[in-house]
């Protein structure tokens, strides 16, 4: 992987330093905000993980956060986070990160987490090459892998659609989350479920994780038509768009 680390403590950085050469990574480093915006947008396309420390000189993380989902919505972001702010945790995963992992962090841990991200996005690349092989052998096909008839969801394409309007901006994630979900109708699942299957690695504790792209792919729901997402408290999450259908 080409990774782009953004931490402006540097004995963070020489650590990770090591442990991405431990695995033959390709690791740059930027060291406050406004460098760090400008070393992802030279090489945009060619980045395949970054880690966002939230607190930076020059810009915050947020606003690092921000700037590269401008440019790029999949490309995945873990943002390093102190273990007293929550309330920046949840934020973080709302301006557009794939997870965080707190501070002081492990760096077997750390790497674990992105190995896992980068895993889930390969399969992810492979699922669409795939979908797009069946499609073009079957030219009749509309390419829906969920088709509920007021839900659809395309896995080629990336795209889901609720009362034939188009569920806008989903992140890579938020896809991921709403394909899990709408593919078994009515069943519950928890969160540890949802981060087994969305993040590929085993529970860890933050279920905030799960909560906060469930309220950010929520408010993207709504936009275009009644909510299908429904909380069992307790519990966790499921689909269930047949009372909207019925209506």
């Amino acid at each position: 992987m080409k990774i782009l680390m953004i931490e402006d403590n540097k004995s963070v950085s020489e650590m990770m330093s090591m442990f991405f050469q431990k695995e033959n990574w390709d690791a740059s480093f930027a060291y406050d905000g406004n460098e760090a915006v400008d070393m992802f947008n030279e090489h945009a396309d060619d980045w395949d993980m970054i880690t966002l420390d939230l607190n930076l000189p020059g810009k915050d993380g947020m606003e690092v956060a921000k700037e590269i989902r401008k440019v790029s919505k999949t490309v995945p972001i873990i943002m390093l986070t102190a273990r007293d702010t929550e309330s920046d945790q949840v934020l973080g995963l709302e301006f557009g990160a794939d997870d965080y992992v707190t501070k002081p962090f492990s760096p077997i841990t750390l790497i674990a987490r992105m190995k896992a991200i980068h895993r889930r996005n390969e399969n992810i690349a492979e699922e669409v090459a795939k979908t797009n092989n069946d499609k073009s052998s079957d030219e009749t096909s509309e390419g829906f892998d969920i088709n509920t008839g007021y839900f659809k969801l395309n896995s080629s394409t990336r795209e889901a659609f609720l009362g034939g309007k188009e569920i806008p901006d989903l992140t890579p994630k938020e896809f991921d989350l709403l394909k899990t979900l709408s593919s078994k109708p009515k069943q519950v699942f928890s969160r540890e479920q949802l981060l087994e299957q969305v993040w590929d690695y085993d529970y860890f504790g933050e279920e905030r994780t799960v909560d906060a792209h469930i309220k950010k792919l929520r408010q993207k729901i709504e936009k275009v038509g009644p909510q299908v997402i429904e909380t069992v408290w307790g519990v966790g999450y499921k689909f269930d768009d047949s009372g909207v259908k019925a209506d």
